[in-house]
């Protein structure tokens, strides 16, 4: 089974994905330029919005694993109206971020938001959703000057898994029919989340259709539905910025509607 991205290969993307957002904020013709995946957002409020969040980030990681989520809004310098200082202002807000999880390591533990999911309440793994935060706003910020690029691979590769794991699995109750949903990326790997009374749960599948040795038992056929497409597309149409049905779907294409209109928090 292949291993999730090492710590110095997620801050190295970080990086690497945060540069491409500032290239395309500043290639923008306007900061004020409304964003197609966020309509009540300017060009200019993703940029503040990206840049408040890893300043936030970067305290909550800072002030230990006991300690809850930090406000960007103590004592930092507002998102100044001016692109030249407003992109500075960016690339110092990723700076915090990458030296936080830097100072920290991957092991430290950390307050998140999803303590129900699959995924650790570690510094690693808030590294590993970082990145695909930047990941997804870039292609926001490239989608609003007409110039969309697919996400690299290897950040979409994990990006698949990462989000079952943390923004999909939780133990919080399916409300509905107990049901199992494939996900296929054309680069070669598979996910299975299973949904029932006692939550939701994932796994990666070894090779399509067959299962992972920590779900034996279970029928590796009984998939109810299956979404195929490249990486980067799987987690587009996971994160809404392109429709499911541009994926090739099969089974009961229902249970794609209810998963996105599913919030295990309320």
């Amino acid at each position: 089974m292949e291993k999730t991205l090492e710590f110095p290969d997620l801050l190295r993307l970080i990086d690497e994905r945060s540069t491409a957002f500032r290239a395309a904020v500043a290639s923008a013709p306007s900061l004020d330029v409304q964003v197609p995946a966020c309509p009540e957002w300017t060009l200019f409020d993703l940029v503040q919005h990206l840049g408040e969040g890893r300043r936030s980030w970067a305290a909550t990681i800072a002030a230990g694993p006991a300690a809850a989520a930090k406000s960007a809004s103590e004592g930092a310098p507002a998102a100044p109206r001016e692109r030249e200082a407003l992109l500075a202002w960016s690339a110092a807000s990723t700076q915090e971020l990458l030296d936080a999880l830097r100072e920290a390591g991957p092991d430290r533990g950390c307050w998140t938001w999803w303590s129900t999911s699959q995924s650790p309440q570690t510094c690693g793994a808030v590294a590993r959703h970082q990145l695909q935060e930047v990941a997804v706003h870039t292609y926001d910020a490239q989608v609003t000057l007409g110039a969309p690029q697919p996400l690299p691979d290897e950040v979409a590769l994990d990006g698949v898994d990462e989000f079952l794991s943390t923004c999909c699995a939780t133990t919080d109750a399916w409300p509905h029919e107990p049901a199992a949903v494939d996900y296929h990326a054309t680069e070669g790997r598979s996910w299975r989340l299973w949904l029932s009374a006692d939550g939701a749960r994932t796994a990666r599948l070894l090779t399509p259709g067959t299962m992972p040795a920590t779900a034996a038992g279970e029928d590796p056929d009984a998939a109810d539905a299956s979404a195929r497409g490249t990486a980067g597309e799987l987690v587009l149409a996971l994160y809404g910025r392109i429709p499911v049905d541009s994926l090739e779907l099969d089974g009961d294409r229902r249970l794609f509607d209810l998963l996105l209109a599913w919030d295990p928090d309320e």
